[in-house]
């Protein structure tokens, strides 16, 4: 049986300060928009604190088990890309839980090759939420 590639990934960085959270605030997860400015940014909530809509879509899962949603419009604009939650100095949004820490997801990506895109096409479409 072949498997198919991880729609999303974490950095060893990234996984550090989720742990670093998790320990501090409880389990967690991302939602990731398309909107401007810091709404382009992955966010980091609490498990249950951001409701998660039909027209989100569940990536996979990250440092072990935090989820990982996108909403549908951003989800179909890269769906063709591996998405990778990164971190790096400097202050994050407002309201994702890192904002305090001075560091900030952010995402980094890669295309999917051709091969890798036909399993995932195959396989159907991700969960949603709702």
């Amino acid at each position: 049986m072949v498997s198919l590639p991880a729609r999303i990934l974490s950095t060893p960085q990234a996984d550090a300060l989720i742990t670093r959270l998790t320990a501090l605030h409880g389990p967690l997860m991302f939602h990731q928009s398309g909107g401007c400015c810091d709404g382009s940014a992955p966010m980091c909530f609490l498990r249950g604190e951001f409701r998660v809509g039909a027209q989100d879509v569940l990536l996979g899962l990250i440092a072990g088990d935090v989820p990982v949603w996108i909403g549908a419009a951003q989800f179909d604009y890269w769906r063709h890309t591996q998405v990778i939650i990164d971190v790096v100095p400097g202050r994050g949004a407002g309201m994702s839980l890192e904002s305090p820490e001075g560091l900030r997801f952010l995402v980094r990506s890669r295309l999917f090759s051709d091969s890798e895109s036909a399993l995932l096409e195959a396989a159907g479409e991700p969960a949603r939420g709702g």
